[in-house]
């Protein structure tokens, strides 16, 4: 990498990196009021690591120049990183002012570490094995991690401070964004917040009207939302056992896998504009079939209303990316599980909060199957656009749209393959359909487990599914860049 690239990036990874210390900050208030002083001191000693760490990259580059999408990317790509690693240490610090062991598994740093990268990548697999004895603190930061990246923090880095136009659209669209409501990107950005955080309070209104205690219906709001999947019971949803709460969820989990743009669209024209667009139509369609064929399969455990029910919040959940769970799932059969990975591996709109491959590239790949017989069959010299929804793609632009998504579907499989090969030699006695399941889980930023994901797992595995988690989030391309930079010493 040249000097002045590099100096961009550290510039740039010096303004990504505070957003950890402004939460902190903001964090402070929960701690006092629910008098759990002993986490000030974490909690403060984390802002002041943020803010410091983020003026010794800036301000020594700080007049370097305009970031482009290459820099954007390895932003993305460290800046997940450092994020992950900040966040890392409220949990960290905590648990060993209250002694570690089983209730606080994050006074091991690889733990914490390893909840703080489920956070932020809004995955939702949990260290915590009883999450209801966490101190609200914890609890909070465990949300508010989930919360803030399931929109992104460079999308909030560029929500509080506007820089450059290009160098706001490089960094925007190095974080998995590509959809723009409005032509500027802060002003883009800005607006997608608002959304969020009107949701949010929405969702938490009705959790709480519905019966849910107002802590936790503040908490699932955040990371049903996030579509990260964090809850405070061990059991997750299940702990409740109430349709309405299920419902309301359901609602949720959709509204945070359909794109921004779609929802801004639908407060301008009505419910309408949400059937209107064709990624968010075949992603309802998608939902109604997966439920369908998993309520089917799983009529060999459950009478039906109860395998249609389970089988519709788990498979939303699933496909949603958000890993709220009313089910054990570790007694599911291996159809099911494989059902629930297809749905993962999908995951939702892009321009949404969800993971996955995105629906909108399934779609592409769909109608480029067509596209290419048709193409075959007609004369040489003939014109075969490609229809998407109410857009005509030229053949070119329909080539490497479908190039695009090929490479990314490809690189996806293979991220998956190696996980799945990496884990079924480091956890001992998994089979081979949940180690499947656990790593498409982690890769798509879902959080649903089989039981594989705990405390006591090996160092390498909790490593690996970080790593999948970090890849899942950042759409693969951004890692890609980050390991040839360092392995290339030119530009």
């Amino acid at each position: 990498m040249h000097t002045e690239d590099l100096k961009i990036v550290l510039r740039d990874l010096g303004l990504v990196i505070p957003t950890v210390g402004a939460m902190a900050a903001l964090s402070l208030p929960v701690v006092a009021y629910f008098g759990e002083w002993y986490a000030l001191w974490p909690f403060g000693l984390t802002a002041l690591v943020a803010f410091g760490l983020g003026l010794l990259l800036y301000l020594p580059f700080r007049r370097a120049g305009e970031a482009r999408l290459k820099h954007g990317l390895l932003v993305a790509a460290v800046g997940w990183l450092l994020v992950a690693t900040v966040g890392a240490l409220p949990f960290h610090w905590v648990s060993v002012r209250l002694g570690g062991g089983t209730l606080y598994p994050y006074a091991d740093m690889a733990s914490a570490f390893f909840e703080s990268v489920s956070g932020f990548t809004g995955t939702g697999l949990t260290m915590s094995l009883r999450p209801d004895l966490l101190p609200h603190a914890l609890q909070w930061w465990r949300s508010f991690t989930e919360w803030i990246g399931g929109m992104g923090v460079i999308v909030l880095m560029l929500t509080l401070i506007a820089g450059p136009g290009a160098s706001a659209a490089s960094l925007y669209f190095a974080e998995a964004r590509g959809e723009k409501i409005h032509p500027s990107v802060v002003s883009t950005v800005r607006t997608m917040w608002w959304i969020f955080a009107l949701y949010t309070f929405a969702a938490a209104v009705a959790l709480w009207g519905a019966g849910m205690p107002p802590w936790e219906a503040v908490n699932h709001a955040m990371t049903g939302l996030s579509t990260g999947g964090f809850s405070v019971w061990p059991d997750s949803i299940g702990h409740y056992g109430s349709i309405a709460i299920e419902m309301i969820l359901l609602v949720v989990m959709i509204a945070g896998a359909v794109s921004f743009a779609v929802h801004y669209q639908a407060m301008q024209r009505g419910l309408r504009a949400f059937w209107a667009d064709i990624q968010t139509r075949w992603l309802i369609m998608l939902l109604l079939a997966g439920v369908a064929l998993l309520g089917l399969e799983n009529l060999y455990l459950y009478p039906p209303e109860e395998a249609f029910r389970s089988a519709a919040f788990q498979y939303i959940s699933a496909m949603t990316c958000t890993g709220f769970g009313t089910a054990d799932l570790g007694g599911w059969t291996d159809g099911a599980k494989l059902l629930l990975s297809l749905g993962m591996f999908l995951g939702g709109a892009a321009g949404s909060t969800a993971g996955g491959i995105k629906v909108i590239r399934l779609v592409l790949l769909a109608k480029g199957v067509s596209w290419r017989f048709r193409k075959i069959v007609s004369p040489a010299s003939a014109l075969v656009p490609l229809r998407l929804g109410k857009v005509v793609l030229s053949e070119q632009d329909a080539s490497r749209r479908l190039e695009e998504a090929a490479v990314l579907a490809f690189l996806w499989v293979a991220f998956l393959g190696v996980g799945i090969a990496v884990l079924l030699h480091t956890v001992p006695g998994a089979t081979l359909a949940d180690v499947i399941f656990e790593v498409a889980s982690a890769q798509g930023n879902v959080g649903l487990s089989t039981g594989i994901t705990h405390p006591e797992m090996p160092l390498f595995a909790k490593l690996t599914l970080s790593f999948h988690m970090w890849v899942g989030r950042l759409e693969i391309i951004p890692v890609l860049m980050l390991i040839r930079a360092l392995l290339r010493r030119g530009g």
